[in-house]
């Protein structure tokens, strides 16, 4: 049975063969998936593991949001969920920064090969279809690494923020230390809409490049 785009990396990786790009690139041909297809393959897991991080900022903006109408209870219960919010909210950076890396890695092996490979055509006409085509193709990944990126640097500040109020709180447990978070909460908030408007943006393109690509989902 032909393995998918994402299956296949996972037996290289159990095999110890997927650090060697040369190994991997070869193999995955011989199951019948090329640069191209292993590149739009790593756009979507990109695009989902935006999403899973445009709803764990959000969901952290709303628990200390919530919190500034804290009527009673267990401060340090009240403490320790923010905490995991905010634990979440890095591990969903981290992963979004590991997507980009790793589809950066393939679009540059791509668009390497594609040029090299331009060079190889007996057709002039052939070639400068190719080239163009190789042009458009750069264009569109340009737009879209772009806007992966300008998300990915709006995610640090907005964490750098929620992480000073758990700091505080860990420290300040007590109401009036929650009741100072009013005016924090309201500064923050503006930082999240531009987060996730870039991540809206950014998920737009994915949907575009993949869409160019020939290839749905």
């Amino acid at each position: 049975m032909r393995p998918t785009v994402r299956s296949a990396p996972a037996l290289l990786a159990l095999a110890g063969l997927a650090s060697c790009s040369s190994v991997y690139y070869a193999t995955m041909e011989k199951f019948g998936y090329a640069k191209r297809d292993i590149l739009v393959d790593r756009v979507k897991e990109g695009r989902e593991e935006q999403q899973g991080a445009q709803k764990q900022f959000q969901t952290t903006f709303e628990a200390f949001k919530a919190l500034t109408g804290f009527q009673g209870g267990k401060l340090e219960e009240t403490y320790d969920s923010l905490k995991k919010e905010l634990d979440r909210c890095k591990s969903s950076a981290e992963g979004v920064s590991g997507r980009i890396a790793s589809i950066e890695k393939v679009a540059k092996d791509m668009f390497a090969e594609w040029k090299q490979e331009n060079s190889q055509y007996t057709s002039p006409e052939l070639r400068s279809k190719s080239e163009k085509l190789l042009a458009d193709t750069q264009q569109r990944y340009d737009r879209l690494i772009g806007a992966m990126k300008t998300a990915e640097s709006r995610m640090p500040p907005v964490i750098a923020k929620f992480n000073d109020q758990v700091l505080f709180l860990k420290h300040n447990l007590n109401a009036q230390a929650i009741a100072s978070l009013q005016d924090t909460v309201l500064q923050i908030e503006g930082d999240v809409g531009r987060l996730l408007d870039e991540m809206k943006r950014s998920i737009t393109e994915a949907d575009a490049f993949i869409s160019s690509m020939g290839t749905g989902g």
